[in-house]
């Protein structure tokens, strides 16, 4: 009887704290939800949300527009549905910094981006883990290792001019570059060089290469007649390569005929990186190091062929190198270092047109910004466009003029952020720099160029910048005793 009465009060105690137990609760949550909104906007249509729309919007190249017409609505800070996921999407400087630099938001893929690419790049790893494989990128991507690679880079460049454009007389600039960019990054990082083995595996790998990155932003759906699932088919091939070049990097590694400090392969080898991630992080690098800067290279080409002056500054401080060069003397990060009209032209091209018209990051707990609160598990997108095409930062932004980078300190904190920004900034922007004076140096020196007949210079992204017909110009060899155009 006695442990019958004791249930009773304890059962009656709980009863009747009930309602002060509700209202504890009650007044905590709704603080919670009270104290920040969430930002204002809509999640679009049931399941794909804004998806195919802002899809639509990247082909057609009104992306802008379309990001624009939403901060027009709904501000700064606003929400929608990607991907499946919901997002929050942010405008400006100070949100370019906040995307970069706050410990609360981490890298986030696409479904697509991670089944093309991987799930255990570099940008996906975090904490140490990052750090780690961060700096085996950088061990061959800081500015004292990419100062060895100009000759190399030189003859790779002038062998794909003499193979591709010397007589002929139109060239399709974008896939040119594409296998260009390629080419120099295969050799100079993953030593694929121009044996038989080594021109074969790059053939390969560049045909997935090109087949693959157009499946990054798809709608991920694995049917046989989706763009998705032909892009997976490519990148399924492409990593079976890549084993193939980890498997011969290995025995070679084992039997003392290769050193760490050969290429990244064998330096990820040497540092006990599992074989799946060597795998995803090749294929990362080899998508964000050849399409980002051909895409440059091929708009710098299109805003020079559109802009008289900018072209004729260009020519003239690339012909003052040539003139101090011996016949066949390979560039020198001295004559790199004299080319700062040159990487004016290039910094402003990156401006109007940036390689990566936007990038997504999740939120790893609920995190405030702009007066709003961003939920644990949304993504995070910023638009590099919307703060490079502003005119705050940027006057009259529709105009090509390299002068606006000849002062970067005039350009405020995370006003310009093509290689993004914070602990996370691109590792191989000086790579790309040099690639790009290097290629330009030699078509300026040595072809004149316009846009062919028929090809206007639009372009459209998917996701990366592709102008029509590959930026299709007419070329001839340069008469050096008339530059005129």
């Amino acid at each position: 009887m006695e442990a019958d009465s004791m249930t009773m009060a304890i059962v009656a105690a709980f009863l009747v704290s009930l309602p002060v137990l509700y209202r504890l609760l009650f007044a905590s949550a709704g603080n919670k939800t009270s104290r920040k909104a969430l930002p204002p906007g809509s999640f679009g249509l049931p399941v794909v949300g804004h998806t195919l729309s802002l899809l639509r919007a990247l082909r057609a190249n009104t992306a802008e527009d379309w990001l624009r017409r939403r901060a027009a609505a709904y501000g700064p800070v606003s929400r929608l549905s990607l991907f499946r996921y919901r997002t929050a999407f942010l405008v400006g400087p100070s949100a370019n910094r906040f995307v970069f630099t706050s410990p609360a938001l981490t890298t986030m893929n696409s479904e697509a981006f991670s089944r093309m690419v991987g799930r255990r790049t570099v940008r996906d790893v975090v904490g140490d883990e990052h750090a780690r494989v961060r700096a085996m990128m950088v061990q061959f991507l800081r500015l004292d290792a990419v100062k060895r690679h100009v000759a190399g880079m030189d003859a790779e460049v002038q062998r794909h001019l003499d193979s591709h454009w010397r007589g002929r007389g139109s060239v399709a600039v974008m896939p040119s570059m594409k296998t260009l960019t390629f080419d120099v990054m295969s050799t100079v990082l993953f030593g694929l060089g121009m044996s038989r083995d080594g021109a074969d595996v790059r053939r390969e790998l560049s045909a997935e290469f090109q087949q693959l990155v157009q499946g990054i932003w798809a709608v991920p759906l694995n049917l046989p007649f989706t763009r998705f699932s032909r892009c997976l088919a490519a990148s399924r091939r492409g990593r079976r390569a890549v084993a193939g070049v980890i498997e011969e990097r290995r025995a070679k590694l084992e039997q003392g005929e290769s050193s760490p400090a050969d290429d990244i392969i064998t330096h990820m080898l040497s540092k006990g990186l599992p074989d799946e991630e060597i795998t995803d992080n090749v294929m990362f690098l080899m998508v964000a190091a050849h399409d980002t800067t051909a895409a440059l290279i091929t708009f710098l080409l299109r805003h020079l062929d559109a802009n008289k002056d900018a072209y004729a500054k260009v020519l003239q401080e690339q012909e003052e190198i040539a003139r101090r060069k011996a016949a066949g003397e390979a560039l020198s990060w001295d004559d790199l270092c004299r080319m700062r009209y040159t990487w004016a032209a290039a910094m402003e091209t990156l401006r109007m047109v940036p390689p990566a018209f936007s990038m997504l990051r999740k939120a790893l707990q609920d995190v405030e910004y702009g007066g709003y609160v961003i939920p644990k598990g949304w993504q995070v997108m910023y638009s590099t466009n919307m703060t490079h095409w502003s005119p705050a930062i940027f006057p009259d932004p529709g105009r090509f003029d390299p002068a606006r980078f000849e002062d970067p300190s005039a350009i405020p904190p995370y006003g310009f952020v093509p290689f993004g920004g914070g602990a996370r900034i691109c590792p191989g922007n000086e790579f790309a720099k040099v690639e790009t004076l290097v290629t330009v140096h030699h078509i300026v020196t040595r072809f004149r160029w316009k846009l062919a007949a028929g090809c206007d210079g639009s372009f459209s992204r998917s996701p990366i910048p592709y102008p029509s017909q590959g930026l299709l110009i007419d070329i001839e060899p340069i008469d050096h005793g008339n530059t005129s155009r």
